[in-house]
C-alpha cells in the first residue's frame, strides 16, 4: 500500500511512522512520499534523514486553506505518487472538498483529542483548560467538515494530579506516535476496512 504523508511541524509523528516501517511494524504499508506547506520544516527534514523523497507544496496562502489554484497543483503532484493512503500527520490547514474527492476514501487524519471533543485548533490546551480527566486522540476520515468523519481508532490519556500542559502533550504526542503506525498496518492488511 502506498502512503504519502502531509505535515506542517516538526515531524514527530512522521518519524514514529518511518520507525515502525523500518521495524517491519508497518504491515503491507510503504512511505513513497513526504510532503509540507511548511518551506523547511522538521517534517521534510525528518523524511531526508529516512532517504524518504520530500518535497515542500507551497500554499499560496497563509490562512488555513491552501489557495485553489495551488491546491490543484499538490493534487498532481500528489497523484504522481498513486497513493492508496495519505496521511494528514501535523498538518496545519484545511483541505478542500475537491481535495477530498480527489483521493476519496483514502485520506485520514490525527487529532490530538478523543473526537468529538474539542474539534479544531488548540486542541491539548482545550481540554487542558476544560479540566477534564481523561484525553488522547483520535485517528479518522477526512469529510469535509473539520474532525468529524468517520472514526477510525482512539487512545485514551489519562490526566493525573500534578500533571502540566506540558505533561499531558507529551502524553497524548506518546499515544499518537503509538497508535498512528498501528492503523496504518492495519489498513494495509485489510484488518481495518477502507470506507
Amino acid at each position: 500500500m502506498k502512503v504519502c504523508i502531509l505535515g506542517s511541524g516538526r515531524g514527530s509523528n512522521c518519524k514514529a511512522i518511518l520507525e515502525a516501517s523500518i521495524n517491519q511494524q508497518l504491515g503491507l504499508a510503504n512511505i513513497v512520499g513526504v510532503f509540507s506547506d511548511v518551506q523547511g520544516s522538521g517534517i521534510l527534514k525528518v523524511a531526508e534523514s529516512y532517504g524518504i523523497e520530500n518535497h515542500f507544496l507551497d500554499p499560496g496562502s497563509p490562512k488555513a486553506k491552501v489557495d485553489s489554484i495551488n491546491e490543484d497543483a499538490w493534487i498532481k503532484i500528489l497523484r504522481c505518487y498513486k497513493p492508496e493512503l495519505i496521511v494528514l500527520a501535523g498538518f496545519m490547514r484545511i483541505v478542500s472538498s475537491s481535495f477530498i474527492q480527489a483521493f476519496d476514501g483514502r485520506i485520514i487524519n490525527i487529532h490530538p483529542s478523543i473526537l468529538p471533543s474539542f474539534k479544531g485548533l488548540h486542541a491539548i490546551e482545550q481540554a487542558w483548560e476544560y479540566k477534564v480527566k481523561i484525553s488522547g486522540c483520535t485517528i479518522h476520515w477526512v469529510s469535509e467538515d473539520i474532525d468529524s468523519g468517520k472514526i477510525i481508532a482512539q487512545a485514551p490519556v489519562r490526566l493525573m494530579n500534578g500533571d502540566t500542559l506540558e505533561k499531558l502533550t507529551q502524553k497524548i504526542q506518546a499515544a499518537e506516535h503509538m497508535l498512528l503506525p498501528w492503523v496504518i498496518s492495519d489498513l494495509s492488511t485489510g484488518t481495518i476496512p477502507f470506507l
